[in-house]
């Protein structure tokens, strides 16, 4: 079967991955392979499966579209989040696909939508039974209707991902901070502005692979514990993404071993009914926090979250007995059912 990989050029891949470079070294010292990108361990597992892979690099440019509309395979393993740098365009790409006839992985637009809009969702999670943190969304100018919420409250752009515009200084405990953040990131990123309720607790994140019967894979957490005393226990920007950060080096995931099967249970329910309400499809991942007392709230869903091997995903589904390659076949076999 031939399978075409779609992923952003400009988030650093300026070749075609799969070429097995190596890393920069003087001559004198033995060479270092360097990691293998996301997209190179997916592009070796399907070949590895039997399939023939071929990544192709979406850059933003018309052309390209055109030469993807044209281009043949069996299936797309959409790997985009973005479109020409706009994070907001990540429904629409999915959107395109759907209209040049192209069947591919992953969330829909209506899934990608859902996630990004995080104020919906959470009205849709609530009608359902999930509990969410109660919020407020803050357009330039005006309020959008909200519940009655109480400091602390964490302030971040209600319609962005991977953690953009969320850091220490999101989290706030009075009227003038929050005012401030709410500036910042109306000017920082022109976007409405969500003010969730805090919530203290455990972060959790739900790996679920499959469409009509979806499975919550084993729970993984992010330990947060070690953070530098007066950080706030959150999944910000530095504690996910900025390797030089102390919070990024004190801080790692591993799978959640001590909690009650009950628990467990209930969370990887949570799970998947906000999979299915959200209409995402294929895999995705839920992130949690479960509160001192025992509370489950869904933060936010993750359509097409990241497959690199050493990642949460990966990991969650290396603890459900699954190989990586198995994880991708799963993937795949999931977009060719549907």
């Amino acid at each position: 079967m031939k399978v075409v990989i779609l992923f952003n050029r400009w988030e650093g891949y300026e070749e075609y991955p799969g070429q097995n470079i190596e890393a920069e070294s003087p001559p004198q010292k033995k060479k270092k392979r360097r990691k293998k990108t996301d997209i190179e361990a997916i592009t070796d597992s399907l070949r590895d499966l039997g399939h023939e892979p071929m990544p192709f690099a979406v850059d933003g440019r018309r052309q390209t579209l055109a030469r993807l509309a044209r281009t043949d395979a069996d299936l797309f393993f959409n790997l985009v989040e973005s479109y020409a740098g706009d994070d907001t365009m990540e429904m629409h790409f999915a959107a395109f696909l759907d209209l040049v006839g192209k069947r591919y992985t992953g969330a829909g637009p209506h899934g990608s939508y859902l996630a990004m809009e995080k104020s919906i969702a959470k009205i849709i999670m609530r009608y359902h039974g999930i509990h969410v943190p109660d919020a407020a969304v803050v357009y330039k100018g005006r309020v959008d209707h909200a519940q009655d919420i109480n400091f602390p409250v964490i302030v971040k752009p209600a319609s962005e991902d991977a953690s953009k515009g969320i850091d220490a200084g999101s989290v706030v405990t009075s009227l003038k901070e929050m005012l401030e953040r709410i500036h910042y990131i109306h000017d920082e990123f022109d976007a409405p502005v969500m003010i969730e309720e805090y919530i203290e607790g455990r972060e959790i994140y739900a790996a679920v692979l499959g469409n009509e019967k979806a499975e919550a894979l084993p729970l993984i957490e992010l330990d947060l514990s070690k953070l530098p005393d007066g950080m706030p226990k959150i999944a910000g920007y530095e504690v996910k993404f900025d390797t030089r950060t102390a919070a990024y080096k004190k801080t790692k995931s591993a799978p959640a071993h001590d909690l009650s099967e009950e628990l467990v249970a209930e969370i990887q329910q949570t799970a998947t009914t906000a999979f299915r309400v959200l209409k995402l499809r294929d895999y995705g991942r839920l992130d949690l926090r479960l509160s001192p007392k025992g509370k489950v709230y869904v933060i936010e869903a993750n359509p097409n979250p990241w497959l690199d091997p050493s990642a949460e995903f990966a990991m969650a589904a290396k603890e459900s007995g699954r190989s990586y390659a198995e994880m991708i076949a799963a993937i795949v076999e999931s977009a060719m059912r549907r």
